[in-house]
């Protein structure tokens, strides 16, 4: 599957309707990620979620990579994405060189999070002896993983006189270079501790890394607890926010919406019921394993329920660096008790008795709740 397309139009945060999201029924809003075929090599694999496997999701785009030790996801770059990463198992080194010659290579553990503004060339490598797994979120439902600009397919194309001239080498030096993209590159394992690069490719004014999972979770609650990262924390990120929500048995994300992102969700274990309401009576509930994906396009209401019987833990990504999130429950005590009693026929004593904040994850009894930071 290679790149879609030129850069996307997205309809509807243009106030032009969507026509797959302006029928009678939603779409499906669910992709098992996991069970598709993708990309392999060996054990080491790529498989992706964008408009052509989940049509309903056109702003955002993810990648399930698993690298085994001594393979590299290729030098490359995205010129229609940016790309934000959370390390599921093992290690990851990643390379970077920014537009002002600045450079940085950077270790990652399970728990931790890169950004790579678009555009910006990077490589990924499996560190240390057991292999590694990684979820990629992209700003762009349009993007593929297999459509991206390869150091090898590029060197590859380049005639050996243009090469030879640019770089001031000989033209026999490019005999025998590959001629056509690698994506995943075989070799040693790579060193324990990574050479700093020196002269004029030093480090970049803001880091590529922040270790989500090292930090206290944003919010703690009873039922669940939530992990959130924006570019309030971590300032390169300026368009991608990340979370991780962890849930309880019959704990509940409440019902929300987010006015300024579309999410996207991945779960990293246990099962979920997720529902998505999308306004003149449509309303549809989908049911998430583990490996399974779902998008929520912005503005619309949902809620996620963990339904099996262990803790559950989701990946979610949203297109913007602010986060947003305007809850129900926020909703209802901000209302007067006398406005909702005319909407809904009841007396106004039933809505007195509703929460006076917001519930976030529910059941909303407040019992051991910290407040969110």
């Amino acid at each position: 599957m290679w790149q879609i397309g030129n850069v996307p139009d997205f309809p509807f945060k243009n106030n032009v309707p969507d026509p797959l999201l302006s029928g009678k029924e939603l779409p499906t809003f669910k992709f098992a990620l996991e069970q598709s075929r993708g990309k392999v090599d060996g054990g080491s694999f790529g498989k992706e979620a964008t408009v052509e496997e989940l049509p309903i999701s056109k702003g955002i785009a993810g990648v399930s990579m698993r690298l085994e030790p001594g393979v590299t996801r290729e030098l490359h770059w995205h010129a229609t994405a940016a790309e934000w990463a959370f390390v599921l198992e093992g290690r990851v080194r990643t390379t970077l060189v920014d537009p002002s010659g600045g450079s940085e290579i950077n270790d990652f553990d399970s728990g931790d999070v890169w950004y790579f503004p678009r555009g910006h060339p990077h490589s990924l490598s499996c560190l240390g002896d057991k292999p590694c797994h990684f979820i990629l979120i992209f700003d762009n439902g349009y993007f593929s993983e297999f459509g991206t600009f390869s150091i090898t397919d590029w060197l590859g194309h380049a005639a050996k006189p243009l090469l030879a001239t640019n770089f001031g080498l000989p033209a026999a030096t490019f005999a025998g270079f590959p001629g056509a993209e690698a994506c995943f590159v075989h070799g040693p394992v790579p060193p324990e501790t990574a050479v700093p690069l020196q002269g004029a490719l030093s480090s970049p004014p803001q880091t590529h890394r922040y270790r989500l999972l090292a930090q206290e979770p944003h919010s703690v609650h009873k039922f669940g607890c939530e992990w959130r990262v924006d570019a309030g924390r971590f300032p390169i990120s300026q368009t991608m926010t990340g979370v991780i929500l962890d849930l309880d048995p019959g704990g509940l994300r409440e019902l929300h919406w987010h006015p300024n992102a579309d999410e996207w969700q991945y779960v990293i274990g246990g099962r979920f019921s997720v529902t998505l309401f999308g306004s003149h009576g449509r309303y549809r509930i989908e049911t998430l394993d583990k490996g399974d994906v779902a998008y929520i396009p912005q503005g619309y209401g949902h809620s996620i329920e963990n339904i099996g019987g262990a803790r559950g833990r989701l990946l979610i990504g949203l297109n913007t660096g602010a986060y947003q999130a305007i809850d129900l429950s926020q909703w209802i005590a901000g209302v007067p008790p006398y406005l909702l009693a005319d909407h809904f026929g009841k007396p106004q004593e039933v809505f007195e008795a509703f929460p006076k904040r917001r519930a976030f994850i529910a059941p909303p009894d407040g019992t051991g709740q910290r407040d969110i930071k």
